[in-house]
């Protein structure tokens, strides 16, 4: 039995040896810290990759150093207005401070479920002061969105990195909506909302269209009222021109010009659909008998005397050029008529 003891005795150390070695060697991965503990109390931390010896009843606790992600649930949150937002949540975030962050959970997973509890709270603190329409607003006036957001990340930073060792990267809402109970009687809510401001649109509209009739009507009458004086007065200068022109040419040759309007006179009042009867001594034929001239010296019988003013006594004969314009001028307004 002694001898048997004895031969197995250097096998046994041997083996001692080999697991005493092997216990104290460890390796850390890129990707990790290595946190070498001592009965619960940290001893070393390990930022660096490599192959590290340690006591062997020592142990070591691993964390990712990578970047990590919580996905919040959907949670309501109460407005300053009064009004319920539902928010879904995304925060990425790395352990900074190992250490601390060991001494503050026991895992990854009771350090994410404490965070989210951190930014939910933090969530509806910093939405308690801004109305609903600041995150969900078209107005950019309005819309407050990013600088709510860069606050809630912001105080979450400054809570988590002492408190927790974790640096909070960036923090972000995935989705924004209205509670189900209320999604029906908001929209009608925007509906009617909407419609008023249409009909305000339109009365101010109407308003404005009535205005500028308006405005067009009484431009429109003093336009009429100045082109009707001006073609007064521009009908007032040709008849007056025409008076002169006729006084002229009246003076000029009236035997011509009394010829000339009778004619005249002739042409308004007959042609080929007019039957008009008249005694043969009328004035207005004298212009068509065809009689024999009396002798040099003697006067025609019939024949006029000087052509006076308008209304004066003739002797019977041709139509006078105050009684031939006088027809004209009567022709003219029954035709103009």
């Amino acid at each position: 039995m002694n001898v048997l003891l004895r031969r197995s005795l250097p096998a046994l150390a041997l083996a001692g040896v080999v697991w005493a070695i092997a216990s104290s060697l460890f390796t850390i991965d890129v990707t990790e810290y290595g946190l070498v503990t001592r009965f619960g109390r940290v001893v070393r931390v390990v930022a660096e990759p490599g192959l590290y010896v340690t006591v062997p009843f020592d142990r070591v606790v691993r964390l990712d150093k990578r970047v990590l992600f919580s996905r919040l649930p959907r949670s309501e949150y109460l407005t300053v207005d009064k009004k319920n937002i539902v928010i879904e949540s995304l925060a990425t975030w790395r352990i900074a401070d190992p250490e601390r962050f060991l001494g503050a959970f026991t895992s990854e997973a009771v350090a994410e479920q404490l965070l989210g509890d951190a930014i939910s709270a933090t969530i509806g603190s910093v939405l308690g002061q801004f109305p609903a329409s600041a995150l969900i607003s078209a107005d950019a006036a309005e819309n407050r969105y990013r600088p709510i957001i860069s606050a809630i990340a912001r105080q979450v930073a400054e809570f988590a990195r002492p408190a927790y060792g974790i640096d909070v990267i960036s923090l972000d809402l995935r989705g924004l909506s209205l509670p189900e109970r209320n999604r029906v009687h908001v929209f009608d809510r925007m509906t009617a909302e909407r419609a008023k401001i249409a009909k305000e649109n339109r009365s101010a509209g109407e308003l404005q269209a009535r205005k500028i009739t308006a405005e067009a009507d009484h431009e429109r009458v003093r336009i009429e009222a100045e082109a009707a004086g001006a073609g007064e007065r521009t009908r007032a200068e040709a008849d007056a021109e025409a008076s002169r022109t006729y006084a002229s040419a009246f003076g000029q040759d009236a035997k011509f010009y009394q010829f000339l309007r009778t004619l005249q006179a002739y042409d308004k009042i007959l042609d080929d659909k007019t039957t008009v009867f008249l005694p043969a001594d009328a004035d207005v034929l004298r212009a068509l008998r065809f009689e024999a001239q009396p002798p040099a010296g003697e006067p025609a019988p019939g024949t006029p005397g000087p052509v006076g003013a308008v209304g004066a006594p003739h002797d019977g004969g041709a139509l006078s050029a105050a009684d031939a314009d006088r027809l004209l001028k009567k022709k003219s307004g029954e035709e103009l008529r």
